[in-house]
C-alpha cells in the first residue's frame, strides 16, 4: 500500500487536512506531522498531558481530532506494563444490585483513566472460569468476582496468573484475597430476628439457589441462627431455593402457603423473591402482612414501589462498587497497605411486615 506523503504546510491549514487523508490507519508519526512535534511530545500529551505546555497540548488534541488517531493498546500496555483495564465477573446484569455496584465501580475507574470489562456467567462455574481465562488472556490489571464459592482449579488459575483479584458482595477477613462487601449472614439473622420480634413463630424462607452461591446460603444460616437460639427451626418444607425471578418466587410463595399450618411470615433471600411472594399472596386473595408478613434482602427501587412497601435489609452497593474500585486501583500500584473493606447493612422497616395473625 502506498505510503503517506507529506508536504510542510502551516498547522492545521486545508492543505494540511487534505495531506493526511488516507486509506490506513493514521499513525503518532502522522500526528507528530501534522501538530508539528516530535512523537516523543505526542506520546507525552496523550499519556501525562500535564507536563505539556498549553499551546502543545491544543495543537497535538486538535491533531488527534482531525486524524482520528487512537492510540496504539499493545504498545501503550508493553511500555508501561499496564493495560489500563479492570475485568468484573457478576453472575447476572439482570438483578438491580449488580447494575448498581457495577455504575460505581465503572464510574471510580473512569475518573482514574480505567476502562472496566464486564461479564457475566449465569451462575455457572464452568462459564465463569471460561471468563476468567479470557479476561487475563487480554492482560487486565486486576479482577472483580462476586463471593468466594469457585472450584480450586479456577482459584489455582487466579494465583498461576498473579493478577490483584478483589472479592465483593461478601466479607470475610481470612479469605483468600481482599473482600469489599458485608456479612451475608449477620444480615440474614438481623431481619430473622426482626421477623421474630414481631411475633412470628411459623416461619418459612424463599432463598436463592445455594449450592455454588455462599451468599445464599450464607442467608439461610442467618435465618436458621435466628430460629435456633429462640428455640426454632427451619424445616425442609419451609424452605424453597428458587433462581432470583418474580414466576420462580411466585410458585415457591403457592407451595408455603400450601402448608399446614400455614407460615405467618416468609423471608426472602433477595427483593426479587419477595416481590414475586407478594404477587401470588394477593392473587390469592391473601393480604399483606395481615395474612402473611413477607420481607426481602437488598433494599432495591423494587422495594420502594411494590404494594405494599417492602421491609427489607439496606445493601450499600453504590458504595461497595466505589470502595472496590478503589481497592483494586491500589493494587494495582502495588500498594502494601491496600486492605479489604466491611460495609453495614441496616433493616429497613416498611408496611410488608406485621404481627402474625389472631
Amino acid at each position: 500500500m502506498q505510503a503517506l506523503t507529506f508536504r510542510q504546510v502551516d498547522n492545521f491549514s486545508e492543505a494540511g487536512r487534505r495531506a493526511v487523508k488516507t486509506r490506513t490507519k493514521p499513525t503518532m508519526d502522522d500526528v507528530a506531522r501534522l501538530a508539528g512535534v516530535s512523537t516523543a511530545t505526542v506520546s507525552r500529551t496523550l499519556n501525562e498531558p500535564g507536563r505539556v505546555k498549553e499551546p502543545t497540548l491544543v495543537a497535538v488534541r486538535k491533531a488527534v481530532a482531525d486524524l482520528g488517531y487512537t492510540p496504539h493498546f499493545g504498545g501503550r500496555a508493553l511500555a508501561s506494563n499496564k493495560t489500563d483495564t479492570i475485568g468484573a465477573i457478576v453472575p447476572t446484569m439482570e438483578n438491580a444490585i449488580f447494575a448498581r455496584g457495577l455504575q460505581a465501580l465503572e464510574e471510580t475507574l473512569a475518573a482514574n483513566g480505567v476502562t472496566l470489562l464486564i461479564a457475566s456467567s449465569g451462575y455457572d462455574p464452568a462459564r465463569e472460569a471460561a471468563q476468567i481465562r479470557t479476561l487475563l488472556g487480554r492482560g487486565i490489571d486486576g479482577l472483580l468476582l462476586i463471593g468466594e464459592a469457585r472450584p480450586e482449579e479456577t482459584n489455582a488459575l487466579l494465583r498461576q496468573n498473579d493478577v490483584p483479584v478483589v472479592i465483593a458482595w461478601s466479607f470475610n477477613e481470612n479469605g483468600a484475597y481482599p473482600c469489599v462487601g458485608f456479612d451475608n449472614h449477620a444480615g440474614a439473622e438481623k431481619m430473622a430476628r426482626l421477623v421474630l420480634d414481631e411475633g412470628h413463630r411459623q416461619i418459612a424462607m424463599i432463598a436463592g439457589i445455594s449450592r455454588g452461591n455462599d451468599r445464599a446460603a450464607e442467608r439461610i444460616a442467618g435465618v436458621r441462627g435466628s430460629l435456633a437460639a429462640r428455640g426454632l427451626d427451619l424445616p425442609d418444607d419451609h424452605l424453597i431455593e428458587a433462581p432470583y425471578d418474580l414466576q420462580e418466587a411466585l410458585i415457591g410463595m403457592e407451595t408455603l402457603m400450601s402448608l399446614n399450618p400455614r407460615p405467618t411470615a416468609v423471608i426472602c433471600g433477595n427483593d426479587v423473591l419477595a416481590a414475586g411472594a407478594i404477587m401470588h399472596a394477593r392473587q390469592a386473595g391473601l393480604s399483606i402482612p395481615s395474612d402473611v408478613s413477607v420481607v426481602g434482602f437488598d433494599n432495591i427501587d423494587l422495594a420502594v414501589v411494590i404494594d405494599p412497601p417492602l421491609t427489607t435489609l439496606n445493601v450499600p452497593h453504590r458504595r461497595m462498587g466505589q470502595a472496590a474500585a478503589e481497592l483494586l486501583l491500589a493494587m494495582r500500584n502495588q500498594n502494601d497497605g491496600a486492605a479489604g473493606v466491611e460495609l453495614q447493612t441496616e433493616v429497613v422497616v416498611r408496611e410488608s411486615l406485621g404481627p402474625p395473625p389472631l
